[in-house]
């Protein structure tokens, strides 16, 4: 059977796209882990449990921290998914803004956060992923990274 190369290119166009990473899913309760994380400082001793939130368009994040043996305040952070800005508070109560967009299966977000210095702003990469077996969640801020666990 001989097939026209419209009809082939179409058939092969259709194969890639049922091949097509699905989007990961960071949906669940997630528990802090410092031993498999890196370049922590002072944050080592601190515990963290996240709740994220998911849908095709948004994720959102709960964060119960505490530092020393004190609670933290619990802090939400928002995430448009289809690479909207977002206003944001960071965990350290600066405002800012968040915009993310898909790199492969990474959530890349740049955080903009007014500078120390008066007029400038600071720019900040945060990179979100998952082990291979989706059991560790892993949130990378060069040199930090941070590991959690899924419960």
């Amino acid at each position: 059977m001989k097939l026209r190369p419209a009809f082939a290119s179409l058939l092969l166009a259709v194969g890639l796209l049922g091949f097509r990473p699905a989007t990961p899913d960071f949906a669940g309760t997630w528990a802090f882990n410092p031993a498999k994380s890196a370049n922590l400082g002072m944050m080592a001793g601190m515990s963290d449990t996240v709740t994220i939130e998911q849908t095709a368009t948004t994720l959102t994040t709960h964060d119960a921290a505490a530092f020393g043996g004190a609670a933290q305040p619990v802090h939400d952070t928002k995430y448009d998914l289809t690479g909207k800005a977002v206003a944001n508070t960071s965990p350290t109560g600066e405002a800012g803004e968040t915009t993310s967009r898909w790199q492969g299966e990474r959530l890349v977000t740049t955080w903009v956060t007014e500078g120390s210095v008066a007029g400038s702003k600071h720019t900040r990469i945060e990179t979100r992923y998952l082990s291979a077996d989706g059991r560790t969640m892993y949130l990378e801020s060069k040199p930090i990274v941070m590991a959690f666990d899924k419960r």
